[in-house]
């Protein structure tokens, strides 16, 4: 549990305060925070709830979505969130194809460019980007970026401190070599998050994950994967799930826990 950090999202409905309250309750020090309640809760009130709690923030989720307009600006804001907040780690989803384009291999190239032209911004800052690839069934709305080998293409165009790669199982168990290639990715994986893969998959596809061990991933190879690659940090659960969301926090949280325990 010295590792174990709850993911925000995995209780979506929880509202910041007693999220805070029910983490110390529940003897958890560790947080991933997302964006937009945070901005909702005001960012200094929000750094100050987790800090006078003795909560670490491991990632705030997310930035990128690189094909709209104005990322540039959002994206430096979101690192400046990042760094008030105390996370080390911004959370990079590419975004999809822009409207109407088929050039999947330009918007992939554009995501590079554009992280290229945060680094320095991130660097300044003490934040590292963490690119997440996403699975292959995301790459038109919301992720170009698909595969490991992907991901590390980009952030090996820079130091690990700046550019890293998120290790999210949901997004990673279908790929019959990632495991090999997590083994010898060291000091680039940034964040190591944890969700399992349910069927059906819902309308949307995109809530259709499940607490560790409901679903089909190999969470125990998956471990073994990054504990050969060096990888010691925190270890996020990231659960969207709309039936899981309609229950009370405390009972998710404690759902969440066993789930992690059990693997």
């Amino acid at each position: 549990m010295n590792r174990f950090s709850f993911n925000q999202i995995t209780a979506k409905h929880w509202d910041l305060e007693d999220l805070v309250a029910g983490l110390t309750e529940a003897g958890v020090d560790k947080v991933a925070l997302w964006r937009e309640p945070v901005q909702e809760y005001g960012l200094e009130r929000s750094a100050a709830l987790v800090r006078d709690a003795g909560l670490s923030v491991t990632t705030l989720c997310r930035s990128g979505f690189f094909q709209l307009d104005g990322w540039f600006d959002d994206n430096r804001r979101a690192i400046d969130e990042t760094a008030a907040v105390g996370a080390p780690v911004l959370v990079l989803v590419s975004g999809g194809l822009p409207e109407g384009s088929k050039d999947i291999a330009g918007a992939r190239a554009h995501v590079a460019d554009a992280i290229a032209q945060l680094v320095p911004h991130a660097s300044a800052a003490g934040v590292t980007l963490a690119i997440e690839p996403l699975h292959p069934m995301y790459a038109a709305d919301r992720c170009v970026i698909n595969t490991w080998d992907q991901a590390m293409a980009i952030a090996e165009q820079h130091p690990a401190a700046h550019v890293g790669v998120t290790v999210d199982t949901y997004h990673l168990w279908w790929d019959d070599t990632v495991l090999t290639k997590i083994e010898a990715a060291g000091d680039r994986i940034a964040i190591y998050q944890l969700a399992d893969w349910i069927t059906p998959l819902p309308a949307g596809v995109l809530t259709g994950r499940g607490l560790p061990g409901a679903g089909c991933v190999d969470m125990r190879a998956f471990h073994a994967a990054v504990e050969k690659a060096g990888y010691t940090g925190p270890i996020e659960v990231e659960v969207m799930n709309e039936e899981l969301w309609q229950r009370p926090g405390r009972e998710i949280l404690a759902d969440t826990i066993a789930g992690y325990q059990a693997i």
